[in-house]
């Protein structure tokens, strides 16, 4: 795999669970949104941040599985949520573990999703080398 997570030497660096940049090459795959539906297409957890924040890390380790990788090969999250504060707040401790391998991330609040019952989305960038 040609991944490298860069290391600036901030004090900052050591208080996340991302890197401020990740160099890859080779084959990389894109998700689309990932939102936190089951696999019949309903939205989990009307309202509920936690809920929806693991269905959509359950569901991306989904795409992930299907793709024979794992979330250590991660280059980079952008995460779209429509109340950040909360996000930031109810989701800490479940969605760190997906964090292992220190992509790149960006989180973004939103004023919406594509459904008024979601809170959250997930797109990710996978190095398949």
């Amino acid at each position: 795999m040609a991944r490298t997570v860069l290391t600036l030497g901030k004090h900052f660096e050591t208080t996340v669970p991302f890197s401020l940049g990740v160099i890859s090459s080779g084959r990389l795959l894109h998700t689309a949104g990932i939102t936190a539906r089951d696999a019949d297409g309903n939205v989990v957890g009307d309202g509920d941040m936690r809920a929806q924040v693991a269905q959509c890390f359950a569901n991306l380790a989904d795409i992930l599985e299907h793709a024979e990788t794992s979330f250590d090969k991660l280059v980079k999250f952008t995460i779209f949520t429509t109340d950040i504060d909360r996000f930031n707040r109810d989701t800490r401790d479940i969605r760190f573990p997906y964090f292992s391998g220190r992509p790149a991330a960006t989180l973004v609040e939103v004023s919406k999703l594509i459904d008024p019952r979601m809170l959250v989305e997930i797109e990710a960038v996978v190095c398949l080398d």
